[in-house]
């Protein structure tokens, strides 16, 4: 999941843009969120799932909004309500899951 939001940061720009789309299109955001899924203790794993996740779903395109839609089918909603649920005093899960609910919403 780290290395996902490593390499899926970036502004609005069209290189960025590009590295999310192919992170999808590889299957990127169920892998992220199966991680959630099946590692719910680990605040590392829902940390970084939860900033890969918020960075992949970042933008204001047409492709953005149906990467947002491809996540919540995927259960990142619930997810990323769990991981803020299971680690309420870790202030990374706390802010990357807010930013990942906003971006949800």
């Amino acid at each position: 999941c780290w290395a996902v939001a490593c390499v899926c940061v970036g502004t609005d720009d069209a290189a960025a843009l590009a590295r999310m789309q192919r992170t999808a299109d590889a299957g990127g955001i169920e892998l992220i969120v199966a991680a959630l899924q099946a590692h719910p203790q680990v605040a590392a794993v829902q940390d970084n799932g939860c900033w890969a996740l918020a960075n992949v779903c970042f933008g204001s395109d047409a492709a953005a909004r149906a990467r947002r839609q491809r996540a919540v089918t995927a259960g990142a909603t619930v997810a990323v309500a769990g991981a803020m649920q299971a680690h309420p005093g870790d202030a990374a899960v706390q802010r990357h899951g807010q930013r990942l609910r906003d971006l949800l919403a």
